[in-house]
């Protein structure tokens, strides 16, 4: 089968650091669904691995960690997917990717693709949703589906992939004011059209904004990028008893200025469940279904900004670059071969 992938890590203008490959279709574990792969989108992850990550055996890596397609196999003991099903995921972190023609992929982490949705608007949302979801619901503990309160949120990165489907779920499915960070006229209009009540500038002191529109403290903190930078005010405009979620990897973490507030602080990675078969896994496939579902109903919707057109190794590192750039919004997705 085609695929793409890479044996060194390299920086993206070396012609080597995404090449195209020929490889065996995967085999399948008892409970996978091999999946013809008919679109995919491109998160920060793919850059962290490919530029600082080789490959543990010396074999090329397949990355690609969000997908739409249709299932052509399945195995022996899986159940809630067959042959001709149309899907989307976001697979794991241990296993190849999805920038190949076909994948396998445990069918407790994927969900029916949204039937409103193109195949490239579907591939968009996967990680980002489960990652958003997970934060708000598992990590925060915010009440789904409860609109009272006068809780607040703060997104710091509202305009990445992340940060827009999460200010989505937080202003459709909860009573928080949600409100995103911004620095650019278009980003700026993103957040507001992903449903932020408010956008900050995260380029000023997070603290004077929140001042600006009359929310000096928040209850939930969102940081999705550039925590270091942004800890001590992330602290600062935490109420007492706050809770901060952070997806991003500083390279430390000082908590200990966090005491006197008692906040508390919650990792979130998507991956976790996959890596670990953790006996909720099959959590990832029943939120999916529920955001394929919302999707479908109207309530949320694609963070789809740009199609790249089929897939290939150069088109990849396109893509790769934009994300790469820190400036993009919204997803990045490709199609096909």
């Amino acid at each position: 089968m085609k695929a793409i992938g890479y044996t060194t890590p390299l920086p993206l203008l070396d012609p080597a650091a995404l090449i195209d490959l020929d490889l065996p279709i995967p085999d399948l574990r008892p409970r996978d669904l091999l999946v013809k792969v008919q679109a995919v989108s491109v998160n920060p992850v793919d850059i962290k691995l490919r530029g600082n990550v080789a490959p543990s055996d010396g074999t090329p890596r397949v990355l690609g960690f969000d997908a739409v397609g249709i299932v052509e196999a399945v195995g022996p003991e899986a159940r809630l997917f067959k042959p001709g099903d149309a899907v989307f995921y976001a697979g794991s972190i241990d296993r190849p990717g999805s920038n190949a023609e076909f994948q396998a992929v445990d069918e407790r982490i994927v969900g029916r693709k949204p039937a409103s949705l193109s195949n490239t608007e579907a591939a968009a949302l996967p990680l980002t949703a489960i990652t958003a979801w997970e934060l708000l619901f598992d990590r925060l503990r915010v009440p789904y589906g409860q609109k009272s309160g006068g809780d607040a949120l703060l997104i710091v990165g509202g305009a990445g992939g992340v940060g827009s489907i999460l200010t989505q779920l937080a202003r459709r499915l909860t009573g928080l004011t949600v409100i995103a960070t911004a620095s650019r006229p278009e980003s700026i209009a993103w957040c507001f059209a992903q449903g932020a009540h408010h956008v900050i500038d995260h380029r000023l002191p997070l603290t004077e904004e929140l001042a600006r529109i009359g929310l000096p403290q928040v209850r939930y903190a969102a940081s999705l990028t550039a925590t270091d930078q942004h800890l001590p005010q992330l602290i600062e405009a935490l109420a007492p008893q706050g809770a901060l979620a952070l997806i991003d990897d500083p390279k430390t973490l000082d908590i200990l200025p966090m005491k006197r507030k008692s906040l508390s602080v919650h990792w979130e990675l998507m991956f976790t469940r996959p890596l670990y078969g953790t006996e909720d896994m099959i959590r990832q496939h029943e939120l999916l279904t529920e955001v394929a579902d919302l999707v479908d109903a109207g309530v949320l919707r694609t963070t789809l900004t740009q199609d790249l057109g089929p897939l290939s190794a150069a088109s990849l590192r396109q893509a790769h670059g934009i994300v790469e750039s820190g400036r993009s919004i919204g997803k990045t997705v490709l199609s096909g071969f």
